[in-house]
């Protein structure tokens, strides 16, 4: 079964999905069908978690195909929508998926900033404030210069400075435990200094637990003279090495009745009974950085650079303390004229840039491999559900493990994970939020960055900084496009467009190509969303490749290219429709038995979407002009719009159908729909090839009409447009009189009143 909240492969049929109509349409099937559930035996996940060799992925290959059911376009376009991640979801729903939907008229143009975050900032920043840059391994004695440098802008909740205090006064050993890069280490150096210690050492970070009490005594202790403190950051621990209780006593005692320790821990540290631990909360950023800056500017300056616009955004995002307390400096040099406000606003993806950095380089002790994964996997699945982000993080971890190391077992830990660990060191956060399944929205636990462009510069950190771990990144992608969920691999292709955005040549040659190529229906709508998700974050030469792949001899790359003209084409309608138009002829010439064939409905459905999309009107008005170009073209445009008029509002059965609302919006204005709508369904109900499947769409409309008094209302403003010879008198009249009500009950009573507003027969 479906993890909840996402649909299986196969979506719905939507309301123009069923066989047997004219060329291109499918045949409309009843309004609203979209919303079926659909059948469980594409309902599957991620079989199995572990990487296969070859030969094993060959014998999966006949399971992959029983299961790989094809989707129409329009319920394709919705999963689409519905799974994007937020990084793109604005410029989706603008440059694709807007349209004629009620209250869907976004105009915006797409996600301004996310091609600069991906390709990352040309600026370099180098700075090293004290108390702020990662602890050394080296023992030693800190300069009382340097503390009283840090005294100056540190700034900690009173309360807390004093509990803590107090506990390490009593105690005279305190564990300090705290997400990474959260002032930990400043902290420590401060309480011990204001303790009025004669002076400050730290120790090595490597020191085992239990060499801890040994290390203070060769450090040197203080049984008499005046007090010392002693400091370990970050101390390393791990399962077989943990942290406990009889290490700190011990310490204790050697440390005497004028010594102090404090050690820093972070939220994954190993502890086992360790008493004298504290929580450190850090202080807000607003405060640091207002500490910071009175320490270098008077507070009329200060004032004023607090509320700079780019200092307001800078707070917003969350930044470390030890982020805070550099952009503080540069803050000091822009106050004194040397750098400009674009330095400014680019320092927050300058310090996100460097976190990102530090992630990967760090090396096992620090952040494990699988930490690395969970990032990785939540790069890609950024807002998804967190037990998805960690299924599919177990995954990328062996494809890592396996390319590190072949030949161990890679083994994932079945318990033991904390969430709030993980997400604290991915800097990300839980919340709950509905999850678009196809039937209905379902509650979810979900999990994402802090801060939103997190994702984009992860994506291209590990493409282009670690290409080592393109392999396992590639299997994995491969893995999850094969994946039965819709939101599993629409995910997938939102990380391979970032990738493209990236390094399109290597995204092509080593992914898209290879899905587009593919036998299995799912891997080439991969390949479709992956190249419209990259062209909607500004990746160069889509449009390009869409042509080539459509003129060219492959019949799934033409399949890739035609769907995808469908989502990219609002953009540029007479470009895509031109392209559209030459495809048809193809295959009216080189493929005359194939008219009613998969190309054929698909190259109609990209039409729908067109029609149906933010450049509805132009689109309709291209249609309008080539009409009558050639038999082809006439069937790919009454197709396109056959299909367009089955859809509904948010795909309910009974939901007011979109082009029937796009009429009647337009009507009194005079629009291009007032005038295209009624003339192409004359043009199909005329057409013997497309009569039987249009009046099937307008007795939907009648059905609908009989139970929403506004879809009346719009019909009866329509059908007069649609009668101008007796024969369209006839035939309108005919069906409105015999069409048989649901369920084969008498013609509703809604036939007959529409009966009445047709003009009368000349």
């Amino acid at each position: 079964m479906s993890t909840p909240g996402q649909q299986p492969a196969g979506g719905g049929a939507g309301a123009a999905g069923a066989a047997g109509g004219a060329p291109g349409t499918g045949g409309p099937a009843k309004a609203g069908a979209a919303a079926k559930a659909p059948d469980s035996s594409s309902d599957q996940g991620t079989a199995e978690p572990e990487p296969k060799d070859e030969a094993r992925r060959e014998d999966t290959d006949g399971e992959s195909q029983e299961r790989d059911q094809p989707q129409n376009a329009w319920s394709a376009r919705q999963d689409l929508l519905g799974h994007t991640p937020r990084s793109m979801s604005i410029g989706a729903q603008a440059r694709f998926g807007g349209g004629r939907v009620r209250g869907d008229q976004n105009n915006v143009t797409g996600n301004q900033v996310s091609g600069d975050v991906i390709m990352g900032t040309k600026t370099v920043y180098q700075f090293s404030m004290p108390g702020f840059s990662a602890p050394g391994s080296a023992s030693g004695e800190i300069p009382a210069s340097s503390l009283e440098r840090l005294a100056e802008s540190f700034v900690a909740d009173g309360d807390v400075i004093a509990d803590l205090l107090e506990r390490l006064r009593r105690d005279h050993v305190l564990i300090l435990s705290g997400a990474r890069f959260t002032g930990r280490r400043t902290a420590a150096l401060m309480l011990l200094h204001r303790l009025g210690v004669s002076s400050v050492r730290t120790l090595d970070r490597d020191t085992a637990p239990s060499a801890l009490a040994d290390r203070v005594a060769a450090d040197g202790h203080a049984e008499q003279g005046p007090a010392r403190g002693h400091v370990l950051c970050d101390l390393v621990t791990r399962r077989d090495r943990p942290l406990r209780e009889p290490h700190l006593l011990a310490a204790r005692d050697t440390l005497g009745e004028h010594g102090y320790l404090i050690v820093t821990v972070d939220s994954a540290a190993v502890l086992e009974d360790v008493p004298f631990a504290a929580s450190w909360r850090p202080p807000s950023a607003v405060d640091v950085l207002t500490a910071h800056l009175r320490t270098g500017t008077d507070a009329e300056t200060t004032a004023k650079l607090l509320q700079l616009p780019e200092v307001t955004e800078f707070l917003d995002r969350g930044h470390q303390p030890r982020e805070v307390a550099d952009f503080a400096q540069l803050l000091g040099r822009y106050a004194a004229g040397e750098i400009g406000t674009d330095a400014v606003a680019q320092f927050s993806l300058v310090s996100l840039e460097r976190q990102v950095q530090e992630w990967f380089e760090e090396d096992e002790t620090s952040i494990h491999l699988r930490d690395k994964a969970f990032l990785v996997a939540l790069a890609a699945f950024d807002g998804g559900p967190y037990a998805l982000t960690a299924e599919v993080s177990d995954l990328l971890y062996r494809f890592l493990q396996e390319t590190w190391n072949r030949s161990l077992v890679p083994e994932v830990p079945v318990f033991g994970t904390h969430i709030g660990k993980r997400l604290q060191l991915a800097r990300a956060e839980r919340f709950e939020e509905d999850e678009h399944t196809a039937w209905g929205p379902v509650p979810q636990q979900k999990a994402r960055f802090r801060d939103e462009r997190a994702s984009l510069v992860l994506l291209r950190e590990v493409w282009t900084g670690h290409p080592s771990a393109r392999p396992a990144l590639i299997g994995w992608l491969r893995r999850l496009a094969d994946d039965g969920r819709p939101l599993v691999r629409t995910r997938a292709a939102s990380t391979v467009a970032v990738l493209a955005r990236t390094d399109l040549p290597s995204a092509m040659a080593l992914v898209i190509e290879p899905w587009g190529t593919s036998r299995l229906f799912r891997h080439r709508l991969v390949a479709v969303n992956s190249l419209t998700l990259a062209h909607l974050i500004d990746t160069p030469h889509v449009p390009r490749i869409l042509d080539s792949w459509c003129e060219g001899d492959d019949p799934r790359l033409r399949w890739v290219a035609v769907r995808a003209y469908g989502l990219i084409g609002p953009e540029r309608p007479e470009q895509a429709l031109a392209a559209l138009r030459k495809a048809v002829r193809r295959l009216y010439e080189d493929e005359p038995d194939e008219l009613d064939g998969p190309m054929a409905r698909e190259l109609a459905e990209a039409v729908e979407l067109l029609l149906l999309s933010a450049a509805s009107d132009p689109v309709l008005a291209e249609l309008r002009e080539h009409l009558d170009d050639d038999r082809a073209v006439h069937d790919l445009a009454l197709g396109g719009f056959v299909n367009a008029c089955g859809r509904t509002q948010d795909d309910e059965q009974y939901g007011i159908p979109l082009v029937l609302d796009w009429y009647a919006r337009t009507a009194h204005e005079g629009g291009e729909g007032a005038h295209g709508i009624p003339e192409l369904w004359r043009a199909a109900l005329s057409d013997p090839r497309f009569t039987r499947p249009a009046l099937d769409v307008l007795r939907e409309w009648v059905l609908i009409a009989n139970r929403a008094t506004a879809t009346e209302w719009a019909l009866a403003a329509l059908l007069p447009r649609l009668v101008t010879t007796p024969a369209e008198h006839d035939r309108l009249s005919h069906l409105l009189r015999t069409m048989p009500g649901e369920d084969g009950d008498p013609p509703p009573d809604v036939a007959a009143r529409l009966l009445t507003v047709l003009p009368a027969r000349n």
